[in-house]
C-alpha cells in the first residue's frame, strides 16, 4: 500500500480531489423530489446490503424467536377453546331451560283454560320394544293416574295410559300400531277411527268412500272411544284417496311434530265443542274498529225474493187458495176436505166464470127484428110487474151501448189439470155459456114471409 501511494501519489491525490468535488457537487445538486443526489446514491448502495442482512436474520434468529412466541400462542388458543366450549354448553343449557319454561308456561295456561282436570308429567324413558311406541312418565297412581286415561298437550293428543305404577306410568303413543281413538273432521263432521302405523303419520279408518274429506282438514277427538274427551285436536289431513271399501286418509299428528317432553294426563275429562274454523293468525293483535265505523254501520235491509220459476208461482197460487178458503196446509185432520182448486182463477180445469148478457127490455107484443132477415115470433118476454114499458127504439139503443164482457184470459203454460168431476155442484147448476137469456131453446122460429 505504501509502495502504491509513494509511486502513484500524484494520481492518488488527483482521484481524491476529483471524488471530493463530485461529493460536493452531489450534495449541492438535488433530484426532482428535492432529495440530495448524494443521499440517493448512498441509499441505493446500502439497500442491497440491508436486504441480505435481513434475510439472514429472518432465517436464523427470527425463526428461533417465532418458535418461542408460538408456544405461548398455542397455550392461549387452548385456553380460548376451552372457554368457548364451556360457553356453548351454558348457552345450550340456558336454551333448554328457556324452552322448558315456555312449555311449562304453555301447559299451565292450557290447564287453566281447559275445563278438564289434568296433571302435568314429564317423559323419563322410552319403551324397549323394536316396534312399540311407548314412553314412561314420572306420574303414577299416587298422583291419581289410572290405566286408560288420556295423555294430551296443548298442540293435540299424545296417547293413553296403559299401565299405572306408584311413581310412573306407561303411555302408549298414537303412532303405535295397536292404538285407536275416535275422531271427527272439523269441516264436514265425518266420523272415523284414528290408527297408528308405527311411523310419523297416522291413518283414519272406517270412513266410507262417499263421505267428503278435504285435503288440509283438521281432525278432532269425537269422544266415542270414552277415553279422549271431545274437542281435542288430533292432526291435519295430508293425503286423501278412495280405497276398496273405505277411504285412505293420512293424518300428521300435531302433538308429535316438535317432540314431546312435558305432557298432561287427563284425570277427569270434559267434552268441548269443536271449533268451526282455525284461527288464521293467533299471534297478531287486531285493533278494535274505529267509533265511526261502529256508529255509522249500514243497516241491512231484507228484500223479498222475486218469483222466478213456475214452481214459485204455483206455490203462491196454492197459498192464495188456502187463505181464501181458510185452509192450512199440513194441519188438516185425516178425512178433511182439501181446498177446491176449481175455484182458483188461472188454473187449467177450473170452472170458467159464466158469461151473461144484460136482458133487453121490450114492450109487450113486440119482437125485435133483424134488418134483411126473418122476424122471430114469441121471443120477447113480458116486463116485470110494476116496471114501466120501454119503447123498441130505446131498447135497441141500450142494447147497442151495453158493454160486452171480455173472455177470461187463458194461461200461457199448463200448471195444473184437475178432474172435471170435482167441480163445485153450484157451478154445474149454472147454465152453459152458449145459452143466451131471453131466447128459449125449444121455441120454433116463424117461417119466412113470402111477401
Amino acid at each position: 500500500m505504501d509502495f502504491f501511494l509513494s509511486r502513484y501519489r500524484n494520481l492518488t491525490v488527483l482521484l481524491v480531489v476529483i471524488s471530493a468535488q463530485l461529493v460536493l457537487i452531489a450534495y449541492q445538486v438535488k433530484s426532482n423530489n428535492s432529495v440530495p443526489l448524494i443521499r440517493v446514491w448512498a441509499v441505493t448502495a446500502v439497500t442491497p446490503v440491508e436486504q441480505g442482512l435481513e434475510v439472514v436474520r429472518r432465517y436464523t434468529w427470527g425463526f428461533v424467536e417465532d418458535y418461542f412466541v408460538l408456544l405461548g400462542v398455542r397455550s392461549a388458543n387452548e385456553k380460548l377453546r376451552q372457554e368457548n366450549g364451556q360457553l356453548k354448553i351454558e348457552n345450550a343449557y340456558l336454551k333448554s331451560e328457556l324452552g322448558t319454561a315456555d312449555r311449562a308456561k304453555a301447559l299451565s295456561l292450557f290447564q287453566a283454560q281447559s275445563p278438564s282436570k289434568t296433571v302435568a308429567a314429564r317423559i323419563i324413558g322410552n319403551g324397549t320394544g323394536a316396534n312399540s311406541k311407548v314412553v314412561f312418565v314420572d306420574r303414577g297412581s299416587t298422583s291419581g293416574v289410572e290405566s286408560g286415561m288420556a295423555v294430551v298437550t296443548p298442540e293435540g293428543i299424545v296417547g293413553k295410559v296403559v299401565d299405572a305404577y306408584p311413581t310412573a306410568s306407561l303411555v302408549m303413543l298414537i303412532t303405535d300400531p295397536t292404538f285407536g281413538a275416535g275422531v271427527v273432521s272439523q269441516r264436514n263432521r265425518v266420523h272415523g277411527t284414528l290408527r297408528g302405523q308405527g311411523h310419523a303419520e297416522c291413518i283414519v279408518d272406517f270412513v266410507q268412500n262417499e263421505e267428503r274429506v278435504d285435503l288440509g282438514e283438521w281432525f278432532y277427538t269425537s269422544g266415542d272411544d270414552r277415553i279422549f274427551p271431545r274437542g281435542f285436536p288430533v292432526g291435519q289431513v295430508t293425503a286423501v284417496r278412495n280405497g276398496k271399501t273405505f277411504k285412505e286418509i293420512y293424518v300428521t299428528p300435531s302433538a308429535m311434530q316438535g317432540g314431546i317432553e312435558e305432557v298432561l294426563v287427563v284425570i277427569n275429562g270434559v267434552h268441548q265443542e269443536i271449533p268451526d274454523s282455525e284461527a288464521a293468525s293467533p299471534g297478531y293483535k287486531i285493533l278494535a274498529p274505529p267509533p265511526s265505523a261502529v256508529t255509522q254501520a249500514p243497516q241491512e235491509t231484507v228484500q223479498p225474493a222475486a218469483l222466478t220459476t213456475d214452481a214459485d208461482r204455483l206455490r203462491e197460487i196454492y197459498k192464495a187458495a188456502g187463505d181464501a178458503q181458510h185452509h192450512v196446509y199440513g194441519e188438516g185432520v185425516p178425512g178433511s176436505r182439501p181446498p177446491d182448486f176449481t175455484k182458483v182463477p188461472g188454473l187449467r180445469g177450473a170452472a170458467p166464470p159464466p158469461q151473461t148478457r144484460p136482458p133487453v127490455p121490450a114492450s109487450p107484443g113486440t119482437a125485435p127484428s133483424t134488418p134483411g132477415g126473418p122476424t122471430e115470433a114469441g121471443t120477447a118476454k113480458p116486463p116485470a110487474p110494476g116496471a114501466a114499458p120501454v119503447s123498441q127504439p130505446r131498447a135497441k139503443a141500450q142494447t147497442d151501448k151495453a158493454p160486452q164482457p171480455k173472455p177470461a184470459p187463458r194461461p200461457t203454460s199448463p200448471i195444473l189439470v184437475t178432474d172435471p168431476t170435482d167441480a163445485d155442484p153450484a157451478s154445474d147448476a149454472a147454465p152453459p155459456p152458449s145459452a143466451k137469456p131471453g131466447k128459449p131453446a125449444n121455441t120454433p122460429a116463424s117461417p119466412p114471409s113470402n111477401q
